[in-house]
């Protein structure tokens, strides 16, 4: 192990420590995984974005039904996911989030076919 490596272990044993044993160090655990998630989720925003910009022409090229099935599907399987928590509350919830999933996924596969035909 270099001394790079032996580095970056202590920094995230020392962070670990001072989650552990520092008073409220729990809420700053907390703090520091909601802007973790923040900046995922602006990273996926910003990527989804360029990606519709350099396919736009593609996109467009679907034809309004398809484009629509396109929307549809990115949509609910967006909600689906933000809503993953209270879905598995229930067996019926877990149900609904797997057959959602599998619905958006088959759409999406239907729609790149239909992209694929015409190439």
């Amino acid at each position: 192990m270099n001394a790079e490596v032996a580095r970056n272990v202590a920094i995230i044993l020392a962070l670990a420590l001072v989650v552990w044993l520092v008073p409220g160090g729990g809420e700053g655990a907390d703090l520091i995984s909601q802007l973790l998630s923040a900046a995922f989720i602006v990273l996926l925003v910003i990527i989804c974005a360029r990606l519709y910009q350099q396919f736009r022409g593609e996109i467009f090229s679907l034809g309004d039904q398809w484009r629509f099935l396109l929307y549809a599907a990115i949509g609910v399987a967006v909600v689906t996911v933000a809503a993953s928590g209270r879905l598995f509350e229930t067996g019926a919830g877990a149900l609904a989030w797997f057959v959602l999933v599998g619905g958006a996924s088959y759409t999406l596969y239907l729609v790149w076919r239909r992209y694929r035909a015409y190439d």
